[in-house]
Formats: structure tokens, sequence, C-alpha cells
């Protein structure tokens, strides 16, 4: 059977893409630039990429087409398909069809930290020798691809909130059918596609309608938005992460250093073991206590999990250390709501104490371009010495705000260059520069360390 994916060079797509390969599709794709890494990873699995949405990819006339979400109406392809009555699907129920309805599904959902706690979990049941398929949306360190078929029974997955199609306005992760779900937090997001907080919820509650009575649902237990979505109705099984006051509830941690590089994790009172770990941040805790959890009830003992988390590398740009020239640290983070970027901030704060922290922001996704968090992103930057931000050509606010909203020096510029000099200007030996952006930046991290090798 011969499957052609439009958008395939994204994470999710590419994912779709090499799992269908390894179940013996033949398969091709497109997207508006074949670029790598991904289109890399997919030509060495042998599938045909072609760049460019043209009609006459579809010369050789495919059985089944796959549509990314980032397809819309009006796209020639999309409407050569929908005129010639071409068989299409989207990626999400295309996955649930032919590899999750089989299988047990551990899916981790929520605002923040979904790629990070899905790629711990997917190395905690590796480890424990479960070898587990998985679609993750970054790039998880401890593998060599973003996505596998596996070994029956388990299959990992991202679950993103995010829509599911042009033609399906559903989230994605309502095609997930999981038996093991984890929320790790809820806030509002993605504006473009969410009018607010509750739109987010009534997605949740259908991702929680479909959680079996034999599954089981983990969360934080001092979130409102998730405690008053389990309340719409929940037929499933639940465990909390809790707080030290409630410690004989749920999943707890217990920190050995400041920097959560260290920390003792119990369950309702009784010490599982102590995790020592290559990662810091309290919120990182918080990830590490879920994988462990939902690798509890796949079967994996909580001691062989905090072994595996020993030696679990980061994703790619989750505090990323891209290098370091002149005593000076530049580390790349995928932070763009400001609940993540006060976290991001507050964990390297921890690590490294009374020295400088530069924070360097580009506001790229589309709730940060559109201004719903211009008001509350100012003080998400509080743990930084000095702020830099960089105003792009799609930002529909004005960024120079933030100038007088910051309680340390704010810098603003609406070019790359000039950015990369007043930053280069202003570091010291000793410094730790955290660049955060959901896109590329411009490639940043690399003008930044040339800068600097140049001092």
């Amino acid at each position: 059977m011969h499957i052609h994916i439009l958008g395939i060079c994204g994470t999710f797509m590419g994912g779709i893409a090499a799992i269908a390969k390894q179940m013996g599709f033949r398969v091709s794709g497109c997207d508006a630039n074949v670029y790598p890494p991904m289109s890399t990873q997919l030509a060495q699995l042998g599938v045909e990429l072609k760049s460019g949405y043209l009609i006459e990819h579809l010369d050789d006339e495919p059985d089944l087409v796959i549509v990314g979400n980032a397809m819309a109406r009006g796209n020639v392809m999309v409407e050569y398909i929908l005129d010639r009555k071409i068989a299409y699907t989207s990626g999400p129920q295309w996955l649930l069809e032919h590899v999750l309805k089989d299988r047990w599904v551990l899916a981790v959902s929520g605002t923040h930290g979904k790629t990070t706690t899905s790629s711990m979990l997917t190395w905690i049941l590796q480890y424990a020798g479960m070898e587990p398929g998985f679609l993750i949306g970054g790039v998880p360190q401890n593998f060599d691809c973003s996505a596998r078929l596996g070994n029956a029974p388990f299959f990992v997955i991202e679950a993103d909130e995010y829509d599911t199609a042009f033609f399906d306005k559903r989230s994605k992760f309502v095609h997930y059918r999981p038996n093991t779900l984890v929320i790790n937090n809820m806030e509002f997001d993605h504006a473009d596609i969410f009018h607010d907080i509750s739109d987010i919820q009534r997605q949740f509650h259908h991702l929680i309608r479909m959680v079996p009575s034999n599954g089981l649902i983990l969360s934080p237990k001092n979130e409102a938005a998730i405690t008053e979505t389990l309340a719409m109705g929940c037929w499933t099984p639940t465990e909390y992460s809790v707080v030290e006051a409630d410690k004989l509830l749920g999943w707890h941690a217990e920190k050995c250093m400041a920097d959560g590089s260290e920390f003792i994790v119990s369950f309702k009172g009784v010490i599982q073991g102590r995790v020592n770990w290559a990662l810091i941040g309290d919120f990182n805790i918080d990830n590490g206590l879920m994988a462990i959890a939902a690798a509890r009830h796949a079967g994996v003992p909580s001691k062989v999990a905090i072994e595996a988390l020993t030696s679990f590398i980061n994703t790619k740009r989750r505090l990323e250390l891209k290098g370091e020239v002149n005593q000076v640290r530049v580390f790349d983070d995928f932070a763009h709501h400001p609940t993540a970027i006060a976290k991001t901030l507050a964990g390297v704060r921890a690590n490294v104490g009374s020295r400088r922290v530069i924070a360097i922001l580009e506001p790229r996704s589309n709730t940060m371009k559109s201004g719903v968090h211009k008001d509350t992103l100012a003080k998400s930057l509080s743990d930084a010495d000095i702020v830099f931000v960089y105003q792009g050509e799609q930002v529909k606010w004005s960024v120079e705000a933030l100038i007088a909203d910051c309680v340390q020096p704010c810098f603003v510029s609406q070019d790359i260059r000039q950015l990369v000099a007043n930053i280069v200007a202003n570091a010291q030996a000793g410094d730790t520069l955290v660049v955060m952006s959901n896109g590329g930046f411009g490639g940043i991290h690399e003008k930044l360390l040339l800068a600097l090798a140049e001092l």
C-alpha cells in the first residue's frame, strides 16, 4: 500500500512516516521545504521525499494521503485530493487504526513537559527491557530516532492538544485511546485555536472519557484546571504528585540539592529510591515523578525506573548546553510560555547561585506573537539578571513595553546581529546565557558562540 504524507518533515508526521515504513508500507511525502534532520532520517529509511506542494507529486497516485495539520483549504494539493476523491486521513487517525488500537498506550499530555516526560518514560521502559514503540515530538537523545514501531504491547506517545487536521478540529490526543494517561499541567495556550482555558478543558475531558476503568490517570494534585476537568466526570483510577503536606497520599519528591539534580522519591509515604541525574529544575522533578509513576503502571518497579533516570539524557533543546566560550555558557531551551520560562530560569538560578543569568527570548509561538501573555511575561523573567528580547516581524505587540515592566535591565532589538552584539558586549566570565524560543531564532546560538570567541 502506497501512503503519501503532506507536511512530512514535521516531527510528528516524520514519525508517522518512519513507523509506516517499518510496517512495510511504501511511503512518500512532501513538505514546503524538505530539510534536515528529518529529511536525512527519512531518506535513510527509504522514504521518497519531494519538495513543495505540487500536484505532480501525486502523479503516481497513492492509495491514501495522510494530511498534516499545517495543511489548509486552498493548498493546491488539498484541493486536488478533494476534487479527485483520493482517500485521505489525518496522522492521529492513521496511527490509531494501524498501530495504537492494539497496544497499551502510555500518553503524556499537558501544556508543558510533554516531550521531556515522554522521552523519560520511553527510556525507562527501554531500560527495563520492554522495547517500547514511541512517537515523540522532539529529539530524544537516548535513542537515534524520534519514532519507532517497537515490540508489543507498549507504545509511548506525546499527546498534543493541538488540532488534528483541517477536517478534524478535535485535539490530536483524542485519537490515542490511552491505558495510562499523564496530564502534566493545564494552562491556556494555542490562542490561535482555543478561545480560553475552558476550550482546552473540554478537549482534555474528551480524552479522559476514553481512558478505561482498568487504566490510570496521573496528574499533580494542586492544579485547579486539572481538578476542574476531572470533576466533569472520571471513570478511571487516579494517582497524584503531591506537596510535602500530602505526601502520604501520592507521589512526592524531596530535593537533596537545591537545583533538583538529586531528589528522593516516595509513594504514599514509602521511599522508592533516590534520583541522581544530569538534569536540573523543579519542573524536571515533576516530569520525572510522572514518568516513574506511569512506568510503574506498565509493570516497571520504581527502583528500576529510578535507576534508568540516572542515565537519562534530556531531549534536544530542553536546557541544552550549546557550548562554553571564555567562561560563558550558552544554553538553548524550548520555553515559549511564561510558566515554562519562569521554571527554566528558576532551575538555572538554583544551579548557578549568585552568578549572572542572562535571558534571551524570542516571542515566537502563535500565542506569544498575538500578545496573549504580554502582561505576565516580565514577571516570568524575574530570575534573570539581564533580559534581551527579539522583536520579530510577526509579533503583533510592542515588545518595548517589557523594558518598563522588567525589574532588571531589558533590551529589545529588531535585528539579530545587533542583538548578538549587545549580548556579547554585556557578557562577563561566569555568565549563563539562556536562549528561549520554539524556533531556530536565526541561528543565534552559534552566532553568540562565535562572537564570544572573538572577545
